[in-house]
């Protein structure tokens, strides 16, 4: 494009209709710097977003996403970074590597990333990060198995460490393929009891802001966790809070971390920088990602709903779906309730019924599920994320609209078939 045609093209006054909601509101005259008034945003229409993460996002996460371009040395940044560091760990009440030739005891309840360890292992390890990233950093893995739809037992945790030391205890809180709730409390309490040396590490991906985490009440030694699911923020941020414990077995490690970009040696710093609201430098970290994660996280930290209540209104929603999508004819995975995890419902369906008749017809209804996952029973069931904003903000009607849609489908699927 020439230059001379650039400049037409800047200098049109296009119509807020005429174009897509990013160019109306954000760069509606491009050679200024955008106002920041977030009166004046609202998403495009769009379908609804249920599968488990990523998720719907408030009207303010996504404008913050939309900051104008700012230097991650910057001291208007600095703060924001260290807010977003200060908030994430008020949150949890409150990774290091692996080291080679320790052992791991890795569980989670039967589920898809596991059938990726097994030709690996002859062992019966049942977790999706430990079982492949602590053996392809050297680390010996032993897993405890649980049937599919059913969690560990914590007398089998118990059997194994009394059977064998372990340096690490992982643990994945919900799982995404299944729906299914561990008790990591019971897990963490086990572990302090029978071997209380050992590192308890949870997998909280799936469950941060919609699942209760106590980490210094529980004993849990490291969280991770990441920016799309219960946290309400565009994917591209993974999370780690560690406690002191975690960070003093990394410190007194007998070998060197084996990767450049993941070591807490080179992070440390810079997080006790920012958390100091003082900008460092390592790697720049994604910028405009922070802001909307500071946005995010202070609704979810500072907003009129607490904590408290926000848990309870994941566990309400939660009860809601599962019991409209029963009484229609669908089934949980999760084998019993205590199971069940509360941000995002796994359902079979009716017997005679196949992905085909369900998704798409979802899909046709402006609301969009994730299918099956688990290699076992992927043609068997689909998924919904019930998180964040659409379980918050009943104003939304998102949780109603979920209902009806599955209502609708499988009335219709049922007439298609007659």
């Amino acid at each position: 494009m020439s230059t001379s045609a650039l400049r037409n093209l800047i200098s049109l006054k296009l119509k807020p209709l005429s174009i897509s909601y990013p160019q109306a509101r954000i760069f509606r005259n491009p050679l200024t710097r955008p106002a920041r008034k977030m009166s004046t945003f609202v998403q495009a229409p769009h379908k609804l977003l249920v599968i488990p993460g990523p998720i719907e996002v408030t009207d303010e996460v996504l404008y913050a996403n939309a900051h104008p371009s700012m230097s991650h040395m910057s001291p208007d940044f600095a703060p924001v970074f260290g807010d977003c560091i200060r908030m994430i760990r008020q949150g949890h009440a409150s990774g290091s590597s692996v080291q080679p030739e320790h052992n791991k005891l890795t569980y989670l309840p039967d589920n898809f990333f596991t059938q990726r360890t097994r030709s690996r292992s002859s062992s019966l390890v049942l977790a999706p990060w430990g079982g492949i990233s602590l053996q392809i950093y050297g680390a010996n893995v032993d897993q405890v198995k649980a049937e599919i739809g059913g969690a560990v037992k914590e007398a089998d945790v118990e059997r194994a460490l009394k059977a064998k030391k372990y340096k690490v205890v992982t643990v994945t809180h919900v799982d995404t393929s299944t729906a299914v709730l561990s008790n990591v409390k019971a897990v963490a309490a086990v572990v302090k009891r029978v071997s209380p040396d050992t590192l308890v590490v949870v997998d909280a991906v799936c469950s941060v802001a919609s699942e209760e985490i106590q980490m210094d009440a529980w004993g849990i030694d490291a969280v991770l966790t990441a920016s799309q699911k219960g946290l309400g923020t565009p994917p591209g941020l993974s999370i780690v809070v560690a406690s002191q414990k975690a960070i003093q077995v990394f410190e007194n490690r007998s070998t060197p971390v084996t990767t450049y970009y993941g070591s807490w040696k080179k992070w440390l710093p810079i997080m006790k920088a920012y958390e100091n609201n003082s900008a460092a430098y390592f790697a720049t970290p994604p910028v405009n990602l922070i802001y909307a994660f500071h946005a995010s996280l202070t609704q979810i930290m500072q907003g009129s709903v607490s904590l408290e209540q926000r848990f309870k209104l994941h566990q309400d929603s939660s009860r809601r779906i599962k019991k409209a999508a029963e009484e229609i004819g669908f089934r949980g995975v999760p084998i019993s309730e205590d199971v069940q995890a509360n941000g995002m419902t796994a359902l079979y369906f009716p017997d005679g019924f196949v992905a085909s008749d369900i998704v798409p017809r979802l899909l046709k209804k402006d609301v969009v599920v994730a299918g099956g996952l688990h290699a076992s029973i992927k043609d068997k069931y689909f998924r919904i994320g019930h998180m964040g904003v659409s379980v918050v903000d009943s104003s939304r009607g998102d949780i109603d609209k979920v209902i009806s849609a599955l209502q609708e489908t499988l009335a219709e699927a049922r007439a298609s078939k007659q």
